[in-house]
């Protein structure tokens, strides 16, 4: 079989070397020989940032599979792959304990203000003033949307604070030891912090909207370590802007790394870069998880993570 890859987006510099070293590669927006499209077997890129649809399927008759080098993939179109017998693989569980990390980070640096205390002290304007008062974490109620892997990773570092936990999705767990509430207007209205886990896609488009941040009310402080499509942002900026809750902690957002400049000029929202699996430790671990994948497919072996639609 062929080793001719095609990367979708760019990859970390360090899985780009071990890419080279065995496999020919190939750049989606620098092809010039027309034999690449007939000779590529395999697709591999960077969770959202990998875009897969028919129109590129039909490019490449020949590929049988796409490693993506993270747990989401909300850019691949999987019906159109699973037509044409594709199999899709992501890297689940290597990131878990870094994005549960950073979103009770999150909690923290924006229920006690954490990083406006920073800029206070280098500012000078502890000599003048005392810094506003902040919010209290241990012992409030956590509402977690999606109580998948991460879901269920955060609610363990939750307990750890006595905080409160409920959640809601699709549906409720029978093992899960917290209340469960059928919709997220009523999980955030009875949540002092509410947490978003689930995927990217259609199914969760805007599903963080007006009537949910209404929900969450004045009090509330909503986070996002999931995707930026899972929330409304016109209605959340608005939310902010008009102090119908209290704050926010993003790490995703729509467009990114375009961010809307209005979230630059409003104090009660912390802002990281899509930071949730950004260690060394767990990227090398999603590199090697997704090579792993790649490599079974070329020794036609068992896919070893692929994704749910293709289990």
């Amino acid at each position: 079989m062929s080793k001719d890859v095609m990367l979708l987006s760019s990859v970390p510099t360090f899985m780009m070397n071990d890419l080279q070293q065995e496999y020919v590669l190939h750049d989606h927006a620098h092809i010039l020989d027309p034999e690449v499209f007939t000779k590529v077997t395999a697709f591999v890129g960077v969770g959202s940032a990998a875009k897969v649809d028919r129109n590129l399927l039909a490019m490449f008759p020949n590929v049988k599979m796409i490693s993506i080098f993270g747990v989401g993939y909300d850019g691949i179109d999987v019906a159109a792959a699973k037509e044409r017998g594709i199999q899709v693989t992501h890297t689940p569980d290597v990131l878990t304990d870094d994005v549960a990390d950073l979103a009770m980070g999150l909690i923290l640096s924006i229920g006690r203000r954490i990083p406006q205390s920073d800029k206070f002290v280098r500012n000078g304007d502890w000599v003048s003033e005392p810094f506003t008062m902040t919010r209290k974490v241990t012992g409030t109620r956590l509402g977690v949307v999606g109580l998948g892997r991460i879901g269920q990773a955060i609610a363990k570092r939750a307990a750890a604070f006595d905080m409160t936990i409920a959640y809601t999705g699709r549906r409720a767990k029978t093992n899960a030891p917290f209340r469960y509430y059928p919709t997220a207007s009523e999980l955030a209205a009875n949540s002092d912090y509410l947490v978003v886990a689930v995927p990217g896609g259609d199914d969760t488009k805007n599903m963080i909207n007006a009537q949910v941040l209404k929900a969450l009310g004045p009090k509330g402080i909503f986070i996002n370590i999931a995707r930026g499509s899972v929330v409304d942002q016109t209605a959340l900026i608005q939310a902010l802007k008009d102090k119908s809750i209290a704050g926010a902690g993003l790490d995703v957002f729509w467009d990114e790394p375009n961010i809307d400049p209005q979230f630059f000029k409003l104090q009660n929202v912390v802002l990281t870069p899509h930071n949730g699996s950004n260690t060394h430790e767990t990227r090398r671990a999603m590199a090697d998880l997704a090579l792993a994948n790649l490599k079974a497919f070329f020794d036609e072996q068992p896919l070893l993570t692929l994704i749910p639609e293709c289990q």
